[in-house]
């Protein structure tokens, strides 16, 4: 008896490790991504940033989601984000910008969503303990994947800067 006493207990404590809040109601890719929830994280981080880089006319963000999960009315979307700085002289080569992983929290009021907490990782050395901490742990390994790797959302971002080269009052 005192054999399954140890293995049930044991079982428990993996069970409890392996559950902790971020693993709750996790919801692969962007499910929960609407258009409306896009933009409020884009115009979020371009506004973040806006003071940050220096000498370009104007910023994007695109971002690649992982995944979301809900929990007390938060929405946390774990996702891969590439920001950067355009001139119309330049086209469409950054002048500046970041590609990174994130986590953007936010809370929905009647019809419509706010970011209330927005996390990098750290630098350098602290990179992966950040990371591991920001992301469930099935995410992880994605946004490893993804460091210098973002042709898809190169992609995105040129789209939206030649619509701007077009129209650049817009």
């Amino acid at each position: 008896m005192t054999k399954l006493r140890f293995f049930i207990l044991l079982m428990s404590a993996v069970l409890l490790a392996s559950c902790n809040g971020k693993d709750v109601n996790l919801t692969d890719g962007d499910k929960q991504v609407t258009h409306q929830i896009d933009d409020v994280i884009s115009q979020y981080i371009v506004q973040k940033y806006s003071t940050s880089y220096y000498g370009t006319e104007k910023q994007f963000e695109v971002h690649k989601v992982y995944g979301t999960s809900e929990k007390n009315g938060v929405l946390s979307v774990y996702m891969w984000s590439y920001y950067g700085g355009f001139n119309q002289a330049t086209g469409l080569e950054a002048q500046s910008g970041h590609s990174l992983p994130a986590v953007v929290q936010l809370s929905q009021k009647d019809e419509t969503y706010s970011v209330i907490d927005y996390i990098e990782p750290q630098d350098g050395s602290m990179y992966q303990s950040s990371l591991e901490k920001m992301f469930p742990a099935k995410y992880v390994k994605s946004a490893q994947q993804d460091s210098g790797n973002i042709g898809g959302l190169e992609k995105m971002m040129d789209k939206k800067v030649k619509a701007w080269l077009e129209k650049p009052d817009s």
